[in-house]
């Protein structure tokens, strides 16, 4: 299995905080940022083989992670194009690396507690975690959901929908026929909308489950606010 994050946006909702620095690289607290938690919680899992797409500032947490994490296998694809393409054209340049494995797939600005990522892992389906729990956000990603089954995915959806997180375990037979999906829109020059609306046009075929986190940490930090939301969480996240 590999690990594949997400990590070449721009960060624009941070504002100066990303300005000399990827969003993943903003510290929760001093001398930790988000990126460092989710690399220690996947070496803590057994998983060391990471696929890390990059955008801005790609030396800066190349240097960063090499320092810090020797003993993970980071394979790096930067995106030099990333300020004129969403993450689906990240993910279409790392391909190659990416074909015929079981796929744990998060972007680079997910926090989660250790055992949302050891639940995930130990699915035995592909799975896509939401949470029922919480409230439908206007502008973040929903599921909607046919039974336990994810059959989309995005920002747009509000009927049967539940909200979702981009923390994915992608078994090799479902991520491979998104991955194609992905090929195909990029290849086409759409490489500008999410990779889920390459996945929306297959999900039916697939068998992507509902991963109900109902109520343990799972969140994106777009803004300051998310910032001091993860600040608060700290303790929770080691």
């Amino acid at each position: 299995m590999k690990a594949l994050i997400l990590n070449s946006g721009l960060g624009k909702r941070m504002e100066e905080l990303t300005a000399d620095r990827p969003k993943c690289m903003v510290e929760i607290v001093p001398g930790i940022a988000a990126v460092d938690l989710q690399v220690q919680k996947l070496l803590s899992c057994g998983i060391r083989d990471i696929v890390m797409t990059t955008g801005p500032f790609a030396d800066f947490l190349e240097a960063h992670l090499t320092e810090r994490y020797p003993e993970a296998r980071i394979t790096y694809f930067n995106n030099p194009v990333y300020d004129k393409t969403n993450y689906i054209y990240s993910i279409y340049l790392a391909r190659e690396a990416l074909r015929d494995e079981d796929i744990v797939l998060m972007h680079g600005d997910l926090a989660f507690e250790t055992k949302v990522l050891r639940t995930v892992l130990g699915s035995k389906t592909s799975v896509m975690t939401v949470d029922s729990t919480l409230p439908l956000p206007e502008k973040d990603f929903k599921a909607v959901l046919d039974g336990e089954k994810v059959v989309k995915v995005g920002v747009e959806f509000f009927e049967n929908a539940v909200e979702a997180q981009p923390l994915y375990l992608l078994k090799k037979e479902d991520w491979n026929a998104w991955l194609a999906r992905i090929v195909s829109f990029c290849e086409a020059g759409n490489t500008s909308v999410y990779a889920e609306n390459a996945l929306n046009e297959i999900a039916d075929g697939l068998n992507i489950r509902k991963l109900d986190l109902q109520g343990q940490f799972c969140a994106e930090v777009d803004n300051k606010d998310d910032l001091e939301n993860f600040r608060a969480h700290f303790d929770l996240l080691q």
